[in-house]
């Protein structure tokens, strides 16, 4: 188990700048605080006197209808709720922004911590009730993260023992199926090539049918700056996370480093 968790650790800190280490919630802008009124799923919670749902960036939690028509629970996402609403139902909280302070649908993003010091995104992940979710506006603490999630995967804990989770190998047919899902995939990387607008890592013999990562020219910038080159990972074992779509097989367009780590 402890080599295993060596494995993880050492990949996780492969493909991250040296800055990134030793970062806290603390050292992030000041958003105000609060006391946590409901807490919607694992990763939203709503405070009192406040109108805007606080997301907890950097992490997903498992998902819960929520009133979407049709749309299946993911397992365990009653678990997660009941996490996090026994970490803070009650519990005054203090927001840090990143460098984006509101998603899409609205709600505040941030990394919280409880009055008495205790980081919220890291002890989800910590119980294996979340998995590391980061965007190109929103990185801060990833490495952080992504130790903490390394730890519960170790041991197997919450979402980490159930197959709905697992993470995927490259090279299974069953990639295309799971369109439009969020995954953690592994595999060899057998090619790596740049054309004007895109540089592709292809995971298999043709890259129209097998799986393939796919990131844009606007971004590659983001990997320059962390000191990686996309195109050594030819020959290399990586594991990728990020959206399946379909274009022509199965493909996760990575738009940032921490989508990526090494494995030996």
């Amino acid at each position: 188990m402890h080599a295993r968790f060596l494995l993880l650790f050492l990949f996780i800190a492969t493909f991250l700048g040296p800055n990134a280490h030793g970062a806290s919630p603390e050292a992030l802008p000041l958003g105000g605080s609060g006391v946590v009124e409901t807490v919607i799923d694992g990763d939203t919670v709503r405070l009192q006197n406040r109108s805007v749902d606080i997301r907890l960036v950097g992490i997903q939690a498992p998902k819960l209808p929520l009133g979407r028509k049709g749309f299946k629970a993911w397992p365990l996402a009653a678990e997660s709720r009941q996490a996090l609403e026994g970490l803070v139902q009650g519990r005054t909280v203090t927001l840090r922004l990143g460098s984006s302070a509101q998603d899409r649908n609205g709600r505040t993003l941030a990394h919280l911590v409880r009055n008495d010091g205790l980081w919220l995104q890291g002890e989800m992940l910590r119980l294996g009730f979340a998995r590391v979710y980061t965007f190109p506006d929103n990185r801060q603490l990833a490495q952080e993260m992504l130790e903490r999630e390394a730890l519960a995967r170790t041991e197997r804990r919450g979402l980490w023992a159930d197959p709905f989770y697992a993470v995927r190998d490259s090279q299974s047919p069953a990639l295309l199926e799971l369109s439009g899902t969020y995954q953690l995939v592994d595999g060899i990387v057998r090619d790596a090539a740049a054309t004007k607008d895109r540089t592709y890592l292809n995971f298999g013999d043709d890259f129209r049918s097998d799986f393939t990562v796919a990131i844009d020219r606007t971004d590659l910038k983001r990997f320059v700056d962390a000191g990686v080159n996309v195109l050594d990972m030819k020959g290399k074992r990586i594991e990728v996370r990020g959206w399946i779509t379909k274009r022509n097989g199965p493909m996760i367009e990575v738009t940032h480093p921490e989508q990526i780590a090494r494995l030996n």
